[in-house]
C-alpha cells in the first residue's frame, strides 16, 4: 500500500471518528437558539362549494386573516378558455391548476390568459387582500383591510410576477371553488406528501340556492351551459332546473363519499359546513373554522366577520361583493321571494339533498307562513369510521 493510500485511509476514520463523536454527543441536546429549526408546513385549504352557497362569504372569513393568501374561483380561467367541454372533462385540468396554485407556481396560468401584465389581468383579483397589500401593492400597509375599491384603483397595475411573489409570503393559502363535482378528483392533492390540502365542504338550502340562481341567471350563463355540456349558451328555465338538479346531486355524492367509506388521508383533513349554521352562530363557527385550517383568530379578523353578517341591509345591491348586512335574514329571504309551488319544485328536484343536508320541506301556506317552523334541522355530528385498506392507501 502506497504511502498517499495509508494517509487517505487514516483521514477517513478521523472524520468518521468525529462524525460518531459528535452524534453521540449531541443525542438529547436541547435545540439552541441558533439550531435551524424545520420551517413549518404550510396549510392548502380549498373550499368547494357551489354558486349562490355563501362560500363566497366563508371564503372573506380566511381572506381578512394576515397570515392567509386568498384567491376566489381560479378555475373560471379554465372554464372561460375551454367553453365547450364540460365540468367532468375540465376535472383534471382543474385539478392541475389548483395543485399548480397551491404550490405557488402561477405559470400554470399562461394556459389561460393570454395577458398576464398586472395582477388585474386574474379573475377577481380584488377580492384577494393579500394582492392589495406589500409585496404585491405597496400602496397599504401589511396589517390594513382594504376595501375592493381602493384595492382596484391603487394595485391594478401591479406586475403579475406580483402574485407569485405574495403567495409565498403567506403561510396559508385558501383557494374557493365551484368546479368541482366530484370529490375523488381530487384525491391525489390530499395523499401528495407535498402538500398538506384541507376541504371545507360548503353547503347550503337549496330553496335559498333557487331563489339566488334565480336573480342571477344571465350571469351563470356560461357556467350553466357547460355542466349541461351545451354548445350554445341560452339555458331557458328548464335547463336551469337541470342544472340545480345535478348542483344537488353532486353535493350529495361528495358528502356521501365520505360518510360511506371515508379514506384514511381525509381524516383531519374534511370539514362540512352548512352556510345556514353560520349565520345562525357566526363567532363560535368562524373559530371552528380556523381551528380546522390551524389558525389563531385576530381580534381584527373576528370583528370584520361580526361586522359583515350583522349589519342593517336586508338587501344585496352588489350579489358579487361582500357588504355588511343581516345574513340570517337574508338566507331565508327565500321564503318572501318564492312562490309554494317554486318552493315545492325545489325540494323535488332536490329531494336527496333535503334529506341528508337536513333541511325541512314546506308542503303548505301555512307552514310557508309559520314563523316558528324551523326550516333547518339539526345535522348530526360527522363521525367518519376510517377506512384503512389497500384501495384507499
Amino acid at each position: 500500500m502506497s504511502k498517499f493510500s495509508t494517509m487517505f485511509y487514516v483521514v477517513a476514520a478521523v472524520i468518521t471518528l468525529q462524525t460518531i463523536l459528535m452524534v453521540l454527543t449531541n443525542v438529547g441536546t436541547p435545540l439552541s437558539d441558533s439550531t435551524p429549526r424545520e420551517k413549518p408546513r404550510k396549510v392548502h385549504l380549498l373550499i368547494i362549494s357551489t354558486w349562490r352557497a355563501g362560500s363566497s362569504v366563508v371564503g372573506q372569513f380566511f381572506n381578512q386573516h394576515p397570515d392567509v393568501f386568498y384567491l376566489k374561483e381560479p378555475a373560471w380561467h379554465v372554464w372561460n378558455a375551454m367553453p365547450h367541454n364540460n365540468a367532468h372533462v375540465l376535472h383534471m385540468a382543474v385539478r392541475d391548476l389548483i395543485r399548480s396554485i397551491f404550490t405557488c407556481d402561477m405559470s400554470v396560468l399562461d394556459v389561460y390568459i393570454q395577458n398576464r401584465s398586472y395582477v388585474s389581468n386574474l379573475f377577481q383579483w380584488s377580492s384577494s387582500r393579500a394582492l392589495c397589500l406589500p409585496p404585491a401593492c405597496n400602496t397599504f400597509s401589511r396589517k390594513k383591510i382594504v376595501t375592493e375599491a381602493n384595492c382596484q384603483k391603487y394595485c391594478a397595475k401591479s406586475p403579475f410576477n406580483k402574485v407569485e411573489e405574495s403567495c409565498n409570503a403567506y403561510s396559508h393559502i385558501v383557494l374557493q371553488e365551484f368546479r368541482i363535482f366530484d370529490l375523488k378528483v381530487l384525491y391525489p392533492l390530499l395523499k401528495d406528501p407535498t402538500l398538506n390540502v384541507k376541504i371545507l365542504h360548503v353547503v347550503r338550502d337549496p330553496r335559498a340556492l333557487a331563489k339566488s340562481r334565480r336573480q342571477l341567471k344571465f350571469a351563470l350563463e356560461l357556467d350553466n351551459a357547460i355542466i349541461l355540456n351545451l354548445n350554445d349558451r341560452t339555458v331557458d328555465d328548464t335547463g336551469r332546473e337541470k342544472v340545480l338538479r345535478e348542483i344537488c346531486r353532486s353535493q350529495v355524492d361528495m358528502y356521501r363519499t365520505i360518510n360511506d367509506r371515508p379514506p384514511p388521508f381525509l381524516k383531519d383533513h374534511y370539514m362540512l359546513l352548512r352556510y345556514d349554521d353560520l349565520v345562525r352562530d357566526t363567532t363560535r363557527i368562524a373559530k371552528q373554522l380556523y381551528t380546522f385550517a390551524g389558525i389563531n383568530p385576530t381580534d381584527e379578523s373576528m370583528t370584520w366577520i361580526y361586522k359583515m353578517t350583522h349589519g342593517e341591509n336586508l338587501e344585496n345591491p352588489k350579489p358579487f361583493i361582500i357588504t355588511p348586512r343581516d345574513a340570517l335574514h337574508m338566507s331565508l329571504k327565500w321564503k318572501e321571494e318564492l312562490t309554494l309551488q317554486e318552493i315545492i319544485s325545489v325540494q323535488k328536484i332536490c329531494k336527496d339533498f333535503m334529506e341528508f343536508f337536513r333541511y325541512q320541506n314546506i308542503d303548505s301556506e301555512d307552514e310557508l307562513n309559520d314563523l316558528d317552523l324551523e326550516t333547518v334541522l339539526p345535522i348530526h355530528k360527522d363521525v367518519f369510521n376510517w377506512h384503512n385498506d389497500d384501495e384507499n392507501e
